[in-house]
């Protein structure tokens, strides 16, 4: 105990030191301050720092030496370009810490509300079929007569001329945004021979707000009373009161199983705190227990250690950021769609996955996650790399979000390689079977629903006809993962 507590001392002392050798001097010239921000964040808490030279400790004997470096640079952008590591594809500055300021906006599109696939035609290679995906609810195409597994390989134009859908085409006759009337011509497909039926569907684009729950519905299948929650928008936060209010619902009807879909879900980053809301959504018997362990670089992990061991966990919390309680179904099993695509999921699908796992059963249903392990923060340039309208740098507007951690579980487990399923899917939905969604006709959801009564793990047929898939309108709306970030108080040496 005595040896660890010297060891402790020990390196607490060193990162006292090696910050404070590279202390912020109001001497330096405007016109290099920007990349002095840049190189010290890096410094500081860049997850890589001990493989950059250049980030070294004992680059720099003096802030002159310091400075001259900095002075070899044209631009912030052009230090963070050369310091960040070549297979680094989440570490971002950003121009303008502004920005950052902006509420996520609310997710909205100009669309028909029409979502579809397009295949090339087995037939005639040239043309291609679409098919439809998904009716979006409340949308001008939820009011025609058009439904999810319909095809279509027309489209009539303004002057009534009928256009054959082709390769060279279907992008501009189906997604021209500038054309607001859309008019399709459907047919019969039996997987080898089209047949045009006669029916016309004329859509109008509109300004459309996407619905903060997609679809959710209670599915009787005894002995269980299983909820079903189809969530297609982004994890920011912005839907995390219509998630708990769910839940509520939920709750209220005494749910004893959860299906998550999240098929069509358009990902984006998230914080590690939104996460570990929606773990405690569905399981609320860990009450303050750790959920998320963070491992930063060699130089900040063993401050944290002896300063903000706390700050290294984030526990299963009992109350959203605004202080609402969580409302929870207490499950000890939870199924997951994965979203993404391929069905891989994303960096805070993973993170959520991973945490909950050691504390009840996650099933996974969709195909090896990509294993994004990572979290970043947002660094500013004042004293503490903190935000403050006085306390910022004026000369410039940059911020820098580095990867500066792994997260990993209370079991110390992490997901660098990625999580494999329970249920491995095929990479596209079955154009020839695609059923209701939220019915038992869904073949996906059919076979989860089955796996919960009997235990079978049988997934749907995987593209038997062997087409090959174009295009998908759902998938173009995937967001950039930005991965998990985290906000921390950080230690305030060296600035």
């Amino acid at each position: 105990m005595f040896r660890t507590s010297l060891r402790r001392i020990f390196y607490f002392l060193l990162i006292i030191i090696t910050y404070s050798s590279c202390e912020k001097d109001d001497t330096f010239p405007v016109d290099i301050q920007a990349q002095d921000f840049v190189w010290k964040g890096f410094n500081a808490y860049y997850l890589y720092q001990d493989q950059v030279d250049d980030l070294s400790d004992r680059r720099f004997n003096n802030d002159q030496q310091l400075m001259s470096y900095l002075s070899g640079f044209g631009s912030a952008t052009d230090i963070f370009n050369a310091l960040v590591v070549s297979n680094d594809t989440r570490s971002v500055l950003v121009d303008d810490y502004n920005l950052l300021s902006q509420d996520t906006p609310l997710r909205s599109s100009f669309t028909t509300g029409l979502e579809f696939g397009v295949m090339r035609d087995p037939n005639n290679p040239n043309n291609v079929i679409g098919y439809v995906l998904d009716i979006l609810p409340n949308s001008n195409a939820s009011n025609q007569n058009i439904s999810r597994g319909e095809f279509f390989y027309a489209v009539v134009d303004s002057n009534n001329n009928t256009i054959q859908l082709t390769e060279d085409n279907y992008t501009e006759q189906l997604t021209n945004a500038q054309q607001l009337d859309l008019s399709i011509l459907t047919a019969d497909f039996d997987g080898t021979t089209l047949t045009p039926n006669g029916k016309q569907v004329d859509l109008v684009r509109e300004q459309y707000q996407h619905p903060p729950i997609h679809f959710r519905r209670i599915i009787d299948v005894a002995p269980n009373r299983i909820g079903y929650l189809m969530y297609n928008n982004d994890f920011s936060g912005n839907y995390i009161q219509d998630l708990n209010a769910t839940m509520l619902d939920f709750q209220n009807n005494n749910v004893s199983q959860l299906i998550i879909d999240l098929r069509y879900n358009i990902g984006s980053g998230s914080f590690a705190s939104t996460v570990a809301e929606l773990a405690s959504m569905i399981t609320r018997q860990f009450d303050n227990q750790p959920l998320i362990k963070e491992t930063w670089n060699i130089k900040a992990q063993p401050w944290f250690e002896v300063n903000q061991p706390d700050s290294l966990i984030t526990r299963f919390p009992t109350s959203l950021s605004n202080g609402t309680a969580i409302n929870s179904l207490n499950l000890t099993d939870v199924y997951i769609i994965l979203n993404g695509r391929g069905f891989r999921g994303s960096s805070a699908l993973e993170l959520l996955v991973n945490s909950l796992r050691p504390y009840i059963n996650v099933h996974v249903i969709g195909n090896n996650t990509i294993g994004d392990n990572l979290g970043s923060i947002t660094l500013y340039d004042s004293i503490d790399y903190n935000f403050s309208a006085t306390g910022v740098n004026a000369n410039h507007t940059f911020a820098l979000q580095p990867t500066v951690l792994t997260f990993s579980n209370v079991n110390d487990e992490t997901y660098s390689t990625g999580i494999l399923p329970t249920m491995t899917i095929c990479p596209v939905e079955n154009p020839m079977d695609l059923g209701e969604l939220g019915q038992t006709s869904d073949p996906l959801l059919n076979s989860v629903l089955n796996y919960i009564t009997n235990g079978t793990i049988v997934a749907p047929a995987c593209n038997p006809f062997d087409f090959e898939i174009l295009y998908n309108s759902i998938n173009q709306q995937i967001l950039p993962d930005r991965g998990v970030f985290i906000e921390q108080h950080l230690p305030n040496l060296g600035r």
